[in-house]
């Protein structure tokens, strides 16, 4: 299971596709944070990094899937998933190892946006004058979105030999859970958008937003994962 942990990383770095989707990624958000007038801290006067957190869904809608699309989608396809399966490991395990690398993918690109809180800290007047549980809890948040995402793309990612359909079949499931059942919460249609809001990914992100880690949205995001990892056992299973 290491070994198939540490393939994964080595064949996601060791080709310039991994180096441009992070680089993608930490360019549009430096570019929404920081460039772009509508959502600019420099332009919105305050010690506040409400765009990065906002928008920051938006891009792992896409980044995610674009990482996880070729997890099991190119096994299949170049013939090595036959002899992964023969390999000494189980079924269960060969999906943790991929989704275990997937995560510390994930985790290395948001890493670097620590570097914005410091940098807001030190622009701060005083110096230090922001919500720092705040931040942090929508850290935790962006941390839980890209795990749940990156479930959901290797699920998508073991319906097909084809990395092109993965990936919008990923794109297509993150955007149904962050923003398509929010909406259907939106429509007031009572119990309908009572359930719709508790299984919208966006309303459990904005609860820990708020700097309070509840004990429910987290065990909502494992149950996600859990569900979208568990599906993939079962779909590579019965094939």
């Amino acid at each position: 299971m290491k070994s198939l942990f540490l393939k994964e990383i080595n064949a996601f770095f060791g080709s310039l596709l991994g180096y441009l989707v992070l680089a993608l990624f930490l360019v549009a958000l430096g570019l929404i944070v920081w460039v772009f007038p509508e959502s600019s801290v420099l332009e919105y006067g305050f010690a506040d990094l409400e765009a990065l957190f906002t928008y920051t869904p938006y891009v792992f809608t896409f980044l995610v899937p674009a990482l996880s699309m070729r997890a099991i989608a190119d096994e299949r396809k170049t013939g090595t998933w036959e002899l992964l399966r023969t390999s000494p490991i189980t079924l269960v395990q060969i999906v943790l190892a991929k989704y275990l690398a997937l995560i510390c993918l994930v985790s290395l690109a948001v890493l670097p946006t620590l570097l914005y809180f410091f940098s807001i800290v030190q622009l701060g007047d005083p110096v230090g004058n922001l919500d720092q549980a705040g931040f942090f809890g929508s850290w935790i948040g962006l941390l839980g979105i890209g795990a749940v995402f990156a479930a959901v793309g290797l699920f998508a990612s073991s319906l097909t030999s084809q990395q092109v359909v993965a990936f919008v079949l990923g794109v297509f499931l993150c955007f149904v859970l962050y923003f398509g059942f929010s909406a259907i919460a939106d429509l007031q249609l009572g119990v309908w958008s009572y359930w719709s809001e508790e299984l919208s990914l966006s309303y459990h992100y904005i609860n820990l937003s708020r700097g309070v880690v509840d004990s429910t949205d987290i065990f909502f995001l494992l149950g996600m994962i859990w569900l979208f990892l568990g599906g993939s056992v079962l779909v590579l299973r019965n094939k």
